[in-house]
């Protein structure tokens, strides 16, 4: 028989396996791709004797083809085979894997379990938030094709200027979820989108979504002491498949569309000028340790994927049973693969990394000098422009902040900066340096990589909210079903004088001053300041450090608290507006307290106590104030900060410098002000009536700015 010039040999079958016409695939790229015909499948597994290829109906729980690969269609540790005559919308497939018999240390092949593909797009089986699987099913996480034509409309990642972020972290559930949010569809991605307005008037221009790949919230085996209702794995910190996005975050999950419905949110946020920054979790899986579910990489190839003990147990560096071998050469090529694929094909303009110290590991566990993964994910051409941000520290006692491998790549988030500012407003004495620094970028950390390198926060997802910080002396975690041991006990927190709610008018008064204190300090210090999001209302936890299993309205974001606590949502939007208008203090380097050419008689910082230039470094002190200048041939105006933080439970009289000539101060922010006065818009900064005697309240910050005399 001819072949036509036009036909292709390698679009038709060469063998039948289970009544389908197949052929030996690509063995790249791995996963399974359309190709013309069919389907094509491709798995890694250096160890396995045998693999065989199981294909389901849509929903159905018994396959109806299972299809052995031939030892020809193994190249190397891959198995690859071209299926033809498949509806890729319509099944579900999955992989048995045999082992070598006697197995080896470590292995834990079972040939009874349907595992999932590492690289599946989509997870079919778990579009209904809070429905437990049937765990005695042999395959509960199935692996699906998504669609492929979603419409981005010419959208592309923003590339801001890592400098000019303001993050936002927030939950995707959380978010929505609350009755009061008033979208169609809450705990969704398309509920986020409906909110999009209101992020876009607060002034956030990046958000960090908490773990959307797929994971089991069903797998919290807990319940709440108290109400007898069972927790869930809320946050998602749990990884099932990492190239899925969660199906029940998606109203049209239930159809399988939940790709588009992110892509979606994804294209209106660039719309809007907001990034979109993901938190992954490289460093463990949901298969637990011994004693988890097979779900996918255990059963597929278990020595290659986990760091594991000479006994062929799992090292727990991660503090929840097992630890991902990063740097072991086909893991990292699946977490690059993984990052390239959301960024390509989800334009996500960067990565926050969840205990990222385990990316430093090599397989026994001890730290590398130049470990491969954080290197090549610094240097990858496709990730050239994603921002890379690192928690630089894991729960094996790791902790690099400001010793992270960045290769000028890397931002961290600065748990040294947490840590000081909240010393700091607390009024602890011997933290007047360190909070200079934290106000310059940290450059005793980030010296050689500049501000940008540090991500500074007060608040995260992990610990209190900002109202808990200033409520509660401890944590108070009982409803989490483990005694009040969860969480962490060094909090750095102050109650203002009284354990949770109250209804003093004094302590009350405090606390807001407190929470615009850390706000604002936040939000005038260089680096990238990064909001947990409810914080600019004032949002609580009820003193819950560790509300990782709490899908409850109670820590949903309750939206009647921008009502509420309106001129809390009013400060901190003017604080961001005021940061993104002054590039003093967003610089690309640290300042360095020198005078350079174009910067007139002026440094770019000084340093400043109750008297100009006459800083207290002493460890009593309690007072700081800082002027920040930015003049230079790229800056058309001068711009001038000056800022003063008073951490003392008295106030004080400061004498502020002077300000560049042909300029005098304005008063942009008095936290010890009543609202309106405690912030202003731009234009509207009243003058400083009296330069020579400024008044600093107890606890409080004031921000100056020059602006003409005229």
């Amino acid at each position: 028989m001819s072949l036509s010039p036009l036909e292709r040999i390698d679009g038709n079958p060469t063998s039948t396996i289970a009544g389908l016409g197949v052929r030996p695939g690509r063995p790249v790229p791995f996963g399974a791709t359309r190709v013309p015909g069919g389907v094509n499948f491709s798995v890694y597994s250096n160890r396995a004797s045998a693999m065989t290829l199981v294909l389901f109906k849509l929903g159905q729980s018994t396959p109806f083809a299972e299809l052995p690969f031939p030892p020809e269609f193994r190249i190397g540790g891959v198995f690859a085979m071209t299926v033809f005559g498949l509806d890729s919308e319509e099944i579900e497939y999955g992989y048995r894997a045999t082992g070598p018999q006697p197995p080896g240390v470590g292995d834990r092949f079972n040939p009874d379990r349907v595992l999932s593909d590492p690289y599946a797009k989509m997870i079919g089986g778990r579009a209904e938030w809070g429905v437990p699987p049937d765990y005695f099913d042999r395959y509960v996480y199935r692996s699906r094709l998504p669609l492929e034509d979603f419409d981005w409309g010419g959208d592309r990642p923003l590339r801001l200027p890592t400098e000019d972020l303001v993050i936002y972290e927030l939950h995707v559930r959380g978010y929505t979820r609350h009755p009061s949010a008033g979208v169609a569809t809450g705990g969704t991605f398309a509920g986020l989108a409906e909110k999009i307005p209101y992020l876009r008037e607060l002034g956030v221009n990046c958000v960090e979504l908490m773990p959307i790949f797929e994971f089991d919230e069903c797998e919290n085996i807990r319940t709440n002491p108290v109400t007898g209702q069972r927790l869930l794995n809320y946050w998602g910190y749990s990884t099932v498949s990492f190239f899925a996005p969660k199906a029940s975050y998606a109203a049209t999950g239930r159809y399988g569309m939940q790709v588009d419905e992110l892509k979606n949110l994804v294209k209106k946020l660039h719309a809007a000028g907001i990034e979109v920054m993901l938190d992954v979790v490289f460093n463990h899986t949901a298969e637990g340790n011994e004693l988890g579910p097979t779900i996918s990489f255990r059963g597929l190839d278990n020595r290659t994927y986990y760091m594991l003990t000479p006994d062929g147990y799992y090292y727990n560096f991660s503090g929840t049973g097992n630890t991902v071998n990063c740097n072991d050469p086909v893991v990292r090529g699946f977490v690059l693969d993984c990052l390239r694929y959301w960024a390509i094909e989800y334009h996500i303009d960067g990565f926050r990394f969840d205990l990222a110290a385990i990316l430093d590991r090599a397989p026994d566990g001890s730290p590398l000098a130049n470990p491969p993964l954080i290197e090549s994910l610094a240097h990858d051409p496709v990730l050239r422009d994603c921002k890379l941000v690192a928690e630089a520290w894991d729960a094996g006692g790791l902790y690099q902040v400001g010793r992270f491998p960045g290769y000028f790549r890397w931002s961290e988030w600065n748990g040294r900066y947490r840590d000081t500012l909240r010393r700091f407003l607390k009024g602890e004495p011997g933290t007047i340096g360190e909070m200079a620094s934290g106000l310059v970028g940290s450059p005793d950390l980030y010296g050689h990589r500049g501000p940008a390198a540090s991500v500074n926060f007060v608040t995260a997802h992990d610990g209190f909210s900002l109202a808990d910080l200033v409520s509660y002396n401890d944590k108070h975690n009982d409803a989490n079903g483990e005694h009040n041991q969860d969480g962490d006990n060094g909090n750095n927190s102050w109650n203002c004088g009284a354990e949770g709610q109250t209804d003093d008018a004094a302590t009350l008064t405090l606390r807001r001053q407190q929470m615009r204190n850390a706000l604002l300090l936040l939000l005038t210090s260089h680096g990238v300041p990064m909001l947990l999001a409810g914080d600019e209302m004032a949002r609580t936890q009820h003193g819950n450090n560790n509300a990782y299993c709490q899908d409850d309205p109670d820590f949903w974001f309750d939206w009647r608290l921008a009502d509420r606590n309106a001129d809390l949502v009013r400060f901190t939007r003017l604080a961001i507006g005021f940061r993104q208008a002054h590039p003093a203090l967003r610089r690309r380097a640290h300042p360095t307290g020198r005078q350079r050419d174009g910067f007139g008689h002026l440094p770019d910082v000084s340093w400043h106590g109750l008297r100009p230039y006459e800083p207290d470094w002493s460890p009593d002190s309690r007072l700081l104030a800082a002027m920040f200048y930015e003049c230079d041939d790229a800056c058309p105006t001068r711009d001038c900060v000056y800022l003063v933080a008073n951490s003392h439970w008295e106030a004080h009289e400061v004498q502020p410098p002077a300000p560049p000539p042909g300029l005098r101060w304005h008063v942009f922010a008095n936290t010890s002000a009543p609202a309106p006065d405690d912030a202003y818009a731009a234009g509207e900064e009243p003058v400083l009536t009296n330069p020579e005697h400024l008044l600093v309240g107890a606890r409080s910050a004031v921000v100056l700015v020059a602006l003409p005399a005229d």
